[in-house]
């Protein structure tokens, strides 16, 4: 009942562009039309639009497989800087939605369980939030599946932006902090190189984990 006065009050505005918006939407119609939605030829492994080689980018990954319904571009690109970098952590609820809008069946197993990738010890002080586990909880609540914080990074803090793949693997360092058994869906905001996703694999898989799969807000496209 508040929301058309307070709508009056305080207009909404798109995440992306910074437009008017409708009550209840992050994003305006025209960043909604624009979004860049991969199609439903994406390689499986690692989720880049086919044909993805010779070779495939995760030939040699510790994860089953990979999905992500957009490319990190235009107003994807906004909705993750808008949750990772400008604290807006109710995005996440749009981002979650996207992503099951058109998610593979059967990547989402009623027995599986959801494993955010971790965020730095220091950028989670940074930010005040890891932004993985806020869009693993926006996941879990929507399809009813548990989310369990099994993984931790350590090392040094690195900027990951513009690093090319040996150097992401060189700067990942993840621990399982808890056995897991089972299926596990890996979850994060974007697949770049697939180190982290990588790392994390490696942890889950040697905790226990009988399957991993990849699920990503965003990819990058090279």
């Amino acid at each position: 009942m508040l929301a058309p006065v307070l709508s009056l009050l305080v207009p909404p505005r798109c995440a992306a562009c910074g437009a008017p918006s409708t009550v209840g939407r992050w994003l305006c119609h025209a960043c909604q039309a624009a979004l860049p939605w991969l199609g439903p030829e994406l390689c499986p492994a690692c989720a880049l639009p086919l044909p993805c080689g010779p070779p495939c980018p995760a030939r040699r990954s510790a994860f089953a497989a990979a999905w992500a319904p957009v490319a990190l571009e235009g107003p994807a690109r906004a909705l993750v800087h808008a949750l990772k970098f400008g604290g807006r952590t109710a995005v996440a609820d749009v981002m979650a939605a996207q992503m099951l809008a058109n998610v593979p069946r059967g990547l989402l197993g009623p027995e599986a369980c959801l494993v955010p990738a971790p965020a730095h010890p220091a950028r989670r002080r940074e930010r005040g939030f890891d932004q993985a586990m806020v869009l693993a909880r926006r996941l879990g609540r929507r399809v009813r599946l548990p989310v369990v914080a099994a993984l931790a990074r350590s090392g040094a803090a690195r900027r990951q932006t513009g690093a090319g793949r040996r150097e992401r693997l060189l700067g990942v360092e993840v621990r399982a902090t808890r056995p897991v058994a089972g299926s596990v869906v890996l979850i994060d905001d974007v697949h770049t190189t697939g180190a982290t996703l990588q790392a994390c694999a490696l942890a889950l898989r040697a905790a226990g984990a009988t399957s991993v799969v990849a699920l990503t807000y965003a990819r990058t496209l090279p």
